[in-house]
């Protein structure tokens, strides 16, 4: 069996590496059994030879660009037409996904084309004689499922934020490990300071069909990204495009205080609770977790997770969620999580640094009478 392990990696709308394919390339280098063993990344798209040569300066990974019309936008279909045929030719021990909507997708199918193992929404794993024995959430977080692969290639998705990014390391590219962590978890790597405040300019490297060609980075003596022209696919369903987001969404992305409502909060009656707690705040705004957006409470516009908006404000208030790692993903981020439940076995309270243990509608219109009191005591002071 071939020990090499891939990663499938994905191009932000910006032109940039997706921040979850190097989540993803952190992943697979935990994998490993040595540090020798290889990394190939494959990046399906159209136009991404600038993208997949920035991947290229990664240490410790090969980098294959797959272009073709059909990739332009995102298709399950062509992306496990345009990928089976090159797993297969090499085998690996395991294909790394990202467990986002578009992971999801096509990672099962995948894994049914190439009689692989399919292993979703894996969090952690430790590494045993046999080999890596992967993690999961089941009950919304409140137990652990441990899962060992028996094929010889398993398909392995991962859970956005599952692998966090630590403090910047010497190298922007290199990657970083949390203070306290083991091997097997956490482990980063950071996009370099331009990724972050501007898309990648246009490359103008060339692609011949059935034939290789090189996009070299920009960099002295660089890593080269190997990049591959695939024919058109004919598909059974045509994408459209995407729909631009109600302007009402980028409030969340804007907001300093975010209030979050989960099932936990006993009816869509409560949501008022929220918006009045919301409103002793300045640039505040309401979220929800999927549970409430499915359950019709608040329009999808306001869901936080993995489905859904990723947010890092300064003050994140969990009402009533109960903390699966798909919500997580999206707001792990925040500076201060405060999570307000009235179980004490909530998984929400791993990660809060605030924790209260109390039904909603007894405790937030205490906590809402008590911020009104103190800003007019603020206000009666600075008379």
């Amino acid at each position: 069996m071939n020990a090499e392990i891939v990663v499938i990696a994905e191009v932000a709308a910006e032109g940039w590496p997706a921040p979850v394919s190097l989540e993803l390339i952190a992943f697979a280098k935990s994998l490993r059994r040595n540090a020798a063993e290889p990394i190939r990344v494959f990046l399906p798209g159209i136009g991404i030879g600038a993208a997949a040569a920035e991947l290229a300066r990664l240490p410790g990974v090969a980098v294959t660009g797959i272009e073709g019309e059909s990739l332009a936008s995102y298709s399950a279909e062509a992306w496990k037409e345009a990928l089976a045929p090159l797993l297969a030719a090499r085998n690996p021990r395991f294909i790394c996904v990202s467990h986002n909507a578009n992971g999801a997708d096509f990672a099962p199918g995948l894994a049914v084309r190439l009689g692989a193992a399919c292993i979703t929404a894996v969090e952690a794993f430790r590494i045993e004689a046999e080999g890596p024995v992967f993690s999961r959430s089941i009950l919304k977080g409140k137990l652990q499922m441990e899962i060992v692969p028996e094929a010889e290639t398993a398909v392995v998705t991962l859970l956005p934020g599952a692998f966090r990014r630590g403090d910047a390391p010497s190298s922007p590219m290199d990657k970083a490990r949390e203070d306290g962590t083991n091997t097997t978890q956490n482990e980063a790597v950071l996009l370099p300071e331009e990724f972050r405040r501007k898309a990648i300019p246009p490359t103008g490297a060339t692609t011949l069909k059935e034939k290789k060609s090189e996009v070299q980075g920009d960099r002295a003596g660089p890593p080269a990204a190997e990049m591959i022209s695939v024919p058109d696919i004919p598909l059974k369903t045509r994408p459209l495009g995407l729909l631009p987001a109600p302007d009402e969404a980028a409030d969340l992305a804007a907001a300093e205080v975010i209030v979050s409502a989960g099932r936990g909060i006993g009816g869509e009656e409560n949501i008022e609770l929220l918006r009045r707690l919301a409103s002793l705040f300045s640039r505040a705004a309401i979220g929800a977790s999927r549970a409430v957006c499915d359950a019709g409470w608040l329009p999808c516009r306001y869901q936080i997770g993995q489905t859904g908006k990723t947010v890092s404000p300064r003050l994140y208030i969990a009402c009533g969620i109960s903390g699966a790692l798909q919500h997580l993903a999206g707001m792990r981020g925040s500076q201060c999580i405060v999570a307000v439940n009235r179980d004490p076995q909530a998984a929400i309270f791993r990660v809060a640094d605030v924790a209260v243990v109390e039904e909603l509608v007894s405790f937030l219109p205490l906590l809402i009478a008590a911020c009104r009191k103190h800003r007019e005591g603020a206000a009666e002071a600075g008379r």
